[in-house]
């Protein structure tokens, strides 16, 4: 089976590692440093106006602003970008800044923090704390693909694609025109490259020498990245639930799917003990019945709650945000239960949509000029600049011919990995089928930095990334590397654990950091 690419909304809180997608891409240039590169000194010595986030319903103490950066680093006076920022200002003595990326690649940071900034009040004892929308994403120029699936529509029982692949990849070079006419400028300069050279941009701009800086999921691959270009502007930098920055998109996606199963393997086995599991008691016929349920909503899609046909990999990408952390599990049962029991689609929907988002913008004096409305966010933004960030980050370019005589070795190993995931990841391996190549600079040069010592996070338990990723990224950065081990599950260890909480938060504030190697477990989550 192969996913139709949809351009339905999806917030997928943290990242969707190794899921890629349609875009023409650019890749950014490393090196330029500050005012030192003709044209960038302006930007460098902006100041953020601050002031009330506009929109209803959003934390009171929450503030919004902007900064602004050159489209093209390359030619900085050949237009600009407006950077939509939140913060949470200090509310002990202040010492600068902590940055945050919840991840994606694609995910908007000024909603997320709006919905759980809470998480991170402890670390304004010392600092303000502060996210943003990448270039590309949420209120920051977001790139779009259109209404383009009703002509990509690539059979979800992979019918076509085993029939005609070299039709199908015609396909993807059409939609990807799309995504170039809808997303304007932005497209051939968005990636993490172009995105860490933003980030110093901010640094400057929110006064600080040094870039503190908290980053999730893919926020660690930006945070690496910023570590490469920027080692002499490093301060205290944290990645939790670390991205690998070598393996290819294809091993990626393999590794995402193995990961998602054994999380699905475990939430069957939590499941079945609660007689309304709608699986039933069983474990081994529950991972049938899932399986089952996904081919039938192939087959015959339902209505979903937007309107459209909902089908099983639709349900397939909901379940996997619903797996990131056993907080959900009980949401995600009664939401498989209302889809089973009653065919509404409308609360698995709800995993797909992220369920939550800041409230429509009031009328205000224009503090925002520059930046999108919120409500004028394209709804498939998410998707689109997922896909664009994943391939203007990646080198490889497979031909056609190369795609298709490995199709169906990549379909078994997939299904090897999966039978539930396998197919959905297995999208990926095409997505950036005749697309400009990416940068190699992170393949090739984010490693070996000279930094201060950063912090590491790694959770055994990951369904997104896996424990390996964080060891083998530690050992590319070198001796700056401290790797802490979450003997947890879920995705991430900062908002799971308690243990990592902490250690995260006392290096942030005070600078302490555990023992390289050093572990949290659940008898350190205990009160």
């Amino acid at each position: 089976m192969l996913a139709k690419l949809s351009t339905r909304p999806a917030l997928r809180r943290c990242a969707v590692t190794g899921a890629v997608g349609l875009a023409v891409l650019g890749t950014g240039l490393p090196g330029a440093r500050e005012d030192t590169e003709p044209g960038l000194s302006r930007f460098y010595e902006q100041k953020i106006s601050w002031t009330k986030c506009p929109g209803e319903g959003l934390p009171k103490d929450l503030q919004c602003g902007k900064v602004t950066v050159p489209l093209d680093y390359s030619h900085p006076r050949d237009g600009t970008l407006d950077l939509a920022l939140a913060r949470y200002r200090a509310t002990g003595e202040k010492q600068g800044s902590v940055l945050l990326n919840f991840g994606g690649p694609g995910g908007a940071g000024v909603p997320e923090f709006a919905a759980g900034g809470k998480e991170f009040m402890e670390l304004t004892d010392g600092y303000d704390i502060v996210t943003f929308d990448p270039r590309g994403v949420g209120r920051s120029s977001p790139v779009s693909c259109g209404e383009f699936e009703e002509n990509v529509d690539v059979a979800d029982d992979g019918t076509e694609l085993g029939r005609d692949p070299r039709s199908v990849l015609d396909q993807l070079k059409k939609a990807a025109d799309e995504c170039t006419r809808h997303s304007g400028p932005v497209l051939p300069h968005i990636g993490t490259v172009n995105a860490s050279r933003d980030m110093d941009v901010m640094r400057a701009a929110l006064g600080d020498k040094k870039l503190n800086y908290l980053g999730f999921s893919y926020g660690t691959r930006l945070g690496a990245v910023y570590a490469a270009q920027f080692p002499d502007k490093v301060g205290r930098l944290v990645l939790d639930g670390v991205d690998t920055l070598t393996e290819p998109l294809t091993e990626q996606g393999v590794a995402g799917a193995k990961g998602q199963q054994q999380a699905l393997d475990e939430f069957i086995d939590w499941c079945v003990q609660d007689i309304a599991c709608p699986f039933g008691q069983d474990a081994r016929v529950a991972r049938k019945e899932v399986v089952r349920l996904v081919d039938s909503l192939d087959a015959d899609p339902v209505p979903s709650a937007f309107g459209e046909p909902f089908t099983g990999q639709d349900l397939v990408g909901a379940i996997g945000q619903g797996l990131y952390s056993e907080e959900l599990w009980p949401s995600l049962e009664r939401a498989l239960a209302s889809l089973v029991e009653d065919g509404d689609t409308h609360a698995i929907e709800s995993f797909a949509t992220g369920g939550a988002a800041p409230g429509r913008r009031e009328e205000t004096e224009d503090p925002d000029a520059g930046l999108v409305d919120e409500e004028d966010v394209p709804l498939d933004n998410l998707p689109a600049a997922l896909m664009a960030i994943n391939c203007a980050d990646d080198p490889d370019r497979p031909t056609a011919d190369e795609i298709v005589d490995n199709l169906d070795r990549l379909r078994a190993e997939y299904d090897a990995a999966s039978p539930v995931f396998g197919p959905y990841r297995l999208t990926g391996v095409l997505m950036c089928y005749g697309r400009p190549k990416g940068t190699d600079f992170i393949r090739d040069d984010v490693k070996d930095v000279h930094t201060p010592k950063m912090l590491l996070v790694g959770t055994r338990g990951d369904p997104a990334t896996p424990y390996r990723w964080t060891v083998q990224t530690a050992e590319r950065l070198g001796s700056s590397a401290v790797v802490l081990d979450n003997r947890g599950s879920g995705h991430t260890g900062y908002a799971s654990s308690k243990c990592v909480h902490r250690k995260v938060d006392s290096f942030l504030l005070y600078g302490t950091l555990p023992a390289d190697g050093s572990s949290c477990g659940p008898e350190e989550d205990r009160d």
